[in-house]
């Protein structure tokens, strides 16, 4: 069984997709009750028959997915493609993405609901 853990918080969590893989969430999220509104990571197997040549195999994967729904899909990304595209978000290079201040309580009234 997997898990899923905000850095304060751990429980159960299990993707059909990705049995047993302990996944990761924003810090800023609640996990008593988990709120399911989150983009969520994790380690994955290293690569193995990957159908891209650019991904060896034995090379280190991440994934990424939402924890919405448990049978919600699974992305997987080399550690290399994950630590560019998060070095992109410290950078800024996705700010005009983020949710407004109206954005963010009409998503806290819904949670509240």
């Amino acid at each position: 069984m997997g898990t899923i853990s905000n850095g304060v918080t751990t429980k159960s969590y299990e993707n059909l997709n990705a049995l047993g893989l302990d996944w990761k969430k924003a810090s800023r999220t609640d996990l008593d009750p988990i709120l399911k509104d989150c983009v969520i990571v994790a380690a994955a197997p290293d690569a193995m028959d990957h159908p891209h040549p650019s991904i060896p195999d034995g090379m280190r994967m991440v994934a990424l997915s939402d924890d919405k729904d448990p049978a919600s899909p699974v992305l997987y990304y080399s550690r290399a493609e994950f630590t560019k595209f998060a070095e992109g978000i410290k950078a800024g290079e996705f700010d005009d993405l983020m949710a407004t201040d109206e954005e963010m309580e009409q998503a806290a009234a819904v949670v509240a609901v």
